[in-house]
């Protein structure tokens, strides 16, 4: 077992504690909630008729952990940490990004949610893997929601993508 993680959570012991502090516990599942999201994306269109795609990964995550404002304290290990808040509604517009950068990284997109501090948008792929684009560039944060919260909540940096 890891030291930096706790016996009964599979996170480290600052991001299990900004989690809990935002309201997510262990077995949270707001699947009702995620299921309305997934409508409203579904049925979004931009004005040149760009749509989102919702797929199971996008789903559970915010069926877990949507709608949560998380706002971590102390300092981060490379990178100030993020505050975060888990909608993807904050997304709904973004349709053509997210279906540009999917078809770069030969995937399909959808929201996440904002890093409130940077205005960056959180987007999860069909596998699971996270990302956020801002100003300065898009960035891959982790394999799946637990390591891209790590990455955030922790202020690691995360890795630039680059053209290809």
């Amino acid at each position: 077992m890891h030291a930096d993680r706790t016996s009964t959570t599979r996170f480290p012991v600052a991001v299990d504690a900004a989690l809990r502090a935002a309201g997510w516990q262990p077995g949270r599942w707001d699947i009702k909630q995620a299921e309305i999201w997934a409508d409203t994306l579904r049925e979004h269109a931009s004005p040149a008729g760009h749509r989102h795609t919702v797929f199971p990964a996008a789903v559970e995550a915010w069926a877990e952990f949507g709608g949560l404002r998380i706002a971590p304290g102390g300092s981060g290990r490379q990178i100030a940490p993020a505050t975060l808040h888990l909608d993807p509604l904050q997304g709904r517009h973004l349709a053509r990004t997210l279906g540009d950068l999917g078809r770069a990284l030969g995937t399909e997109l959808c929201p996440l949610g904002t890093e409130t501090d940077t205005a960056a948008a959180l987007a999860i792929d069909t596998e699971g893997r996270v990302y956020a684009l801002d100003h300065t560039g898009d960035w891959y944060l982790g394999p799946d929601i637990d390591h891209a919260l790590a990455t955030l909540i922790t202020g690691m940096e995360p890795a630039r993508l680059t053209a290809g």
